[in-house]
C-alpha cells in the first residue's frame, strides 16, 4: 500500500521508497526510514497536501511524493 492511500488517523509503518536516488535521499532526511511509524493527520479539501506526524512532529508532504513511499498498515 502506499502512504498516500491512508485514511485519516491511519497508522502505518515505512517499508521502503521506490523513487529516484535524489527523491529518496530527501523523504529519508525527513525521517520516512525503513520501519518508521507515519500517522495520516488530515489532508487539505483537494487532497494535496497530507498532514502526517512522523518521528514526533507534523510534516506536511504533496500527494504524489506520498504516492511514492511503500507502508503496511498497523
Amino acid at each position: 500500500m502506499k502512504l498516500n492511500e491512508l485514511k485519516r488517523g491511519q497508522s502505518a509503518r515505512v517499508t521502503s521508497i521506490s523513487a529516484t536516488a535524489a527523491a529518496k535521499r530527501r523523504l529519508m532526511e525527513m525521517g520516512f526510514t525503513r520501519n518508521t511509524v507515519v500517522v495520516m493527520k488530515k489532508a487539505a479539501p483537494l487532497g494535496d497536501p497530507l498532514e502526517l506526524h512522523v518521528r514526533g512532529y507534523e510534516l506536511s508532504i504533496r500527494k504524489k511524493d506520498a504516492a511514492v513511499i511503500n507502508v503496511e498498515a498497523i
